[in-house]
């Protein structure tokens, strides 16, 4: 109870410090407004990346083993493209090879990926991503759709004309009709409709499969070169249940030195992808930034720390005979301490909250009109409310600990 009374009386003083003194409180808690939004905000957008980019790289399978020309890298200075240049890219035969030999693959797949100009009864879908995929490829890679199913067993292997085209595709060319069935041009071929991808918008890498055509990769190897080291190909490689991708990838590695005929003293010409390069390469982006955010908000939280202190020495300073009567009347040091501790706290918390709020409006506006989703997670929430409670921990520490430490008689000599 008696805690519970400190709290309320104190919620008061800094109640009544805040009206009573409005433009001074205003600039003081300034500081701590701009450095909670700018070291949240901060946070706030890159955890909203982080959290896109992820959703990202889930989808490709963390147990999924990529196998193609280049090596995934996040800033690696020792990047040697010139020799990575040189590679073959993966073929379709390797593939098949793998299926044969491999004891630890539960699903493999391939694809090989270009460009071409899409038509419609005189429309064209320019430079749409032309992707020919085998059968297993929706085994070993997220194929989300909204609408109609991926190609068969026997649509597959006997290279049948048809599709799972993309959302943007698929309103440019065809518009609001029902799109199942319908025909497209690819390559001067009618192909039929049989699957629509759900609309996802430009995903984080920069790519979206609202501009795909997925075809039977049969099919599509009557208009690509397989063989052609111009073209971008990957073999995909999915591992049985409780079998580790190190496990995985050296019987991968064993496998494709003997395909492709690789003496003992010879690097490979083929690399081996997963997604826990980019998860680590992402990871120390933002560390990093997280760092920079903090530095920047550091000094603004910094300047409201002396916002804060500025105010409760002047609170002490105007209630100095208050404090001299408590004392008297038997208030220990402790209480008075704690009753200005907890001050200080509530008026930093209070520049927190309206950090929170601006945060709060912002990612709002971001999010219905940039397009952009952001979240302000709990997470980011208690943290800056934390944080504004430490600075004002810190910032009234010193002038709480002089009030408790005045003479009473002296102090009560301050009203006259």
């Amino acid at each position: 109870m008696l805690y519970l009374r400190l709290i309320r009386e104190s919620f008061a003083f800094a109640r009544q410090a805040i009206f009573a003194n409005k433009v001074r409180t205003f600039l003081s808690l300034l500081g701590i407004t701009i450095g909670i939004f700018s070291v949240i905000s901060v946070l706030t957008v890159f955890d909203s990346i982080e959290m896109k980019l992820r959703k990202n790289i889930e989808e490709l399978g963390s147990n999924v083993l990529y196998i193609q020309k280049w090596p995934w890298a996040m800033g690696d200075a020792d990047y040697a493209w010139w020799e990575y240049m040189k590679r073959p890219e993966t073929r379709l035969q390797e593939m098949e090879e793998i299926q044969k030999r491999s004891s630890l693959a539960e699903a493999t797949g391939y694809y090989v990926a270009t460009e071409r100009n899409i038509k419609s009864d005189g429309i064209t879908f320019e430079n749409a991503v032309i992707i020919g995929a085998s059968h297993e490829y929706d085994k070993v890679n997220t194929v989300n759709l909204s609408r109609g199913r991926f190609f068969t067993l026997a649509e597959s292997q006997g290279g049948r004309a048809v599709a799972i085209v993309g959302s943007k595709i698929i309103s440019e060319l065809l518009g609001d009709v029902d799109a199942l069935g319908k025909e497209i041009m690819i390559f001067g071929r009618k192909v039929e409709i049989i699957g629509l991808f759900k609309q996802e918008g430009d995903n984080a890498f920069g790519g979206s499969n609202d501009r795909w055509v997925v075809l039977p990769v049969n099919f599509a190897r009557n208009f690509i070169d397989l063989e052609s080291r111009n073209i971008e190909s990957s073999i995909l490689v999915k591992g049985k249940k409780n079998i580790s991708n190190e496990a995985l990838r050296d019987e991968l590695t064993g496998i494709m030195r003997s395909v492709r005929k690789l003496k003992p003293a010879v690097k490979d010409n083929f690399a081996i992808n997963e997604t826990s390069i980019i998860t680590q390469g992402f990871d120390q982006i933002f560390g990093v930034v997280a760092i920079v955010g903090w530095i920047i908000g550091g000094f603004s939280l910094l300047v409201g720390g002396f916002g804060i202190a500025n105010i409760m020495f002047v609170s002490v300073k105007e209630r100095t005979a208050q404090i001299g009567i408590q004392k008297s009347l038997g208030a220990r040091n402790a209480f008075i301490l704690q009753q200005f501790l907890f001050e200080a706290v509530f008026l930093s918390m209070l520049g927190g909250l309206f950090g929170l709020l601006l945060i709060y409006i912002g990612t709002v506006l971001v999010t219905n009109f940039a397009g952009m989703e952001l979240i302000l997670s709990l997470k980011n929430i208690v943290l800056g409310l934390s944080v504004s409670a430490v600075i004002g921990l810190v910032s009234g520490l010193f002038p709480a600990w002089s009030a408790s430490r005045l003479d009473p008689v002296e102090a009560m000599r301050s009203t006259f």
